[in-house]
């Protein structure tokens, strides 16, 4: 069964840093898409961002271009989030989705594989 495990969440103070990670198991393809999205209280949620393995290619909302960056580690699996300059309306629950691809259109698809979830805390 795939299954997506996201590690690194925590607390920080506004422009801060924090790095998370997310490893895919149960599926022994090198190409995925995979994204991260968010909620917080009250509010929907939004994708912050996603990754086509097999080239690299990477998408960001516009809240959050030139401050997160994601990179991979196929070896493992693993994708990773670098997320600095955090603001406190980064705040909230993070989600990352994986699905098994052969083409690099991930930002707007459907993800039928989640994990459980990481919480990002940004104080002011």
């Amino acid at each position: 069964q795939v299954q997506p495990v996201e590690s690194g969440g925590g607390s920080v103070q506004a422009g801060g840093s924090l790095r998370l990670s997310c490893t895919v198991s149960g599926y022994s393809g090198s190409r995925w898409c995979m994204a991260w999205f968010r909620q917080s209280p009250g509010n929907e949620r939004e994708a912050v961002a996603s990754i086509f393995t097999g080239s690299g290619s990477t998408s960001y909302a516009d809240s959050v271009k030139g401050r997160f960056t994601f990179s991979q580690d196929n070896a493992k699996n693993t994708v990773h989030l670098q997320m600095d300059s955090l603001k406190p309306e980064d705040t909230g629950m993070y989600y990352c989705a994986a699905v098994p691809s052969s083409f690099a259109s991930c930002y707007d698809r459907d993800y039928p594989y989640w994990g459980q979830g990481t919480q990002v805390t940004v104080s002011s």
